[in-house]
Order: C-alpha cells, then structure tokens, then sequence
C-alpha cells in the first residue's frame, strides 16, 4: 500500500500529490475580491512581520490597528485574527477597488488557497510529511478557469515554501503552548504575555532583547548575534529558541 492509502485523512479530502488542477484569480472574473468579505483570518506571526514592514508600522501598531486576540483552538494559549472593516460586508482592511493593496506580503493562508496544507510529524524517521488537498468556496469561479497547475507549481508561484517553513516553526510553537507549559501562572500570566510579545510583537520583543541584554547571554557566532540585531525573522527565530528553552528546558541555545 501507499503511504495515502495507509493514512487517515478527513472524509473527502483526497492529497493532491502530482495531479494537476484548474484554477486562475483575476481582476476580470465574476468573483474577483468576493473571498477578502466576511473573513474569519488567523494571522501567524510570520504573517505579521511582512505586513507591519509593507505598512511601514511597528508590529505593536499593527497589532492595535488591525488584529484582535482571540481564543483559538490552543487551550492554553491565544490567537491573533485579522480585524475586519467595520461595515457591512466586513471587508478585509487591505481591501480597495482595485484589489488587495499588499499582495506581495499578503498572510499564508491567502496565497495558498485553492489549496489547504496538512504536515505530518509521525512519519517514519521523524521527517515530517507534507500533503496538499483542493478546497473551494461556492462563490468561487476560480475553478472554472482553464490554468493547470501541479501542487509544486502552484507552492512556487505564490512564494509558499518560505512561509511554509516558518508557519512550521510557528507550529512546533503552539504544540509547545498547548502542553500549558506555564507553571500554574494562570491565564495572560507573565510568562505567556513574554511568549504572546516574542511570537506577534517582534518590536516590543527586540526592545525587552536590548533591555535585558538577553543575547549576551548565549554563545551566538558574530554572524547570528548580527543578524538578530538588525532582521526581524532571525529575532523571531531567536525568540523561539529562547522560549523552548525557558519552558521546555530543551538546549536550543547554549548558555555563556
């Protein structure tokens, strides 16, 4: 048997693998901005960084203006939703007449539609498994259109496999959270707000950085010490490294 056929997936929902799919967005079809109405959009916090630096804003700015915390499927930690346009149809903030005005750094969960991710982490070996399955909204007619894409295809044309990897690290995060690793602290504890500001707030995190001096700590080679300083992502990697080790014990850094 295959490795599909050995795995249990949600009924309907069939991996994609290397078949092929039709499907196309443009200005000219019918629907065209009709899936940024009505959202209920997760924001991770690669999400985040990209739209705080296409909007020229801190991520503490970002986070008043356009997100809400929100109880999500993590019992013991929260998530950030998209805050929508206060009218009628509940537009999507970056929404204008001519389409979505941050395209470029929009979150992952819009580039990858028509297709939803699933990775599995019991894989033999350890090596975690990633499948693709075809989803659609009734209102959509982009899947009436005649563009062929492979799931390959489709992941490299919308920029997908870097958002993919940090959205994994994002992942292995809220596994981290969901285990309630905060010492009887409660709900919105010290702790938890620390991981909230070192996961979504990446300006309020390098600040704390700076003021604790928290990267004189590790052994860090000049080139990561650099790079944490001046780069967002690789501070929010280190923000995730430091987190599993303050709440797993786990050495993912070392100490001086």
């Amino acid at each position: 048997m295959t490795n599909n056929q050995k795995k249990q997936f949600p009924e309907g929902m069939t991996p994609l693998g290397k078949s092929k799919f039709t499907f196309s967005c443009h200005p000219d079809i019918s629907c065209f901005t009709h899936c940024c109405r009505k959202l209920d959009l997760f924001l991770y916090p690669y999400d985040i960084l990209k739209l705080k630096k296409r909007l020229g804003i801190t991520s503490d700015v970002f986070l008043e203006r356009h997100a809400g915390v929100v109880k999500g499927l993590n019992p013991h930690f929260p998530s950030v939703m998209l805050q929508m346009a206060a009218n009628e149809e509940r537009t999507c903030p970056f929404l204008d007449a001519n389409g979505c005005t941050v395209y470029e750094d929009r979150p992952s969960s819009c580039r990858m539609y028509p297709l939803e991710r699933a990775v599995d982490r019991t894989s033999a070996g350890n090596r975690p498994e990633e499948f693709y399955f075809l989803t659609s909204h009734p209102y959509c007619k982009g899947h009436e259109e005649d563009k062929e894409w492979t799931v390959k295809e489709w992941v490299r044309d919308q920029n997908l496999l870097y958002y993919n990897a940090m959205d994994d690290l994002w992942t292995e995060m809220d596994t981290i959270f969901s285990k309630n690793p905060w010492q009887g602290e409660g709900h919105a504890g010290p702790m938890q707000r620390l991981a909230f500001m070192a996961c979504y707030n990446i300006d309020g995190f390098r600040e704390y950085v700076n003021t604790h001096d928290l990267l004189s700590r590790f052994r860090l080679d000049k080139a990561r010490k650099r790079d944490i300083k001046t780069d967002d992502e690789a501070l929010l990697k280190f923000g995730y490294d430091w987190l599993k080790l303050v709440l797993t014990g786990n050495p993912t850094l070392q100490a001086k």
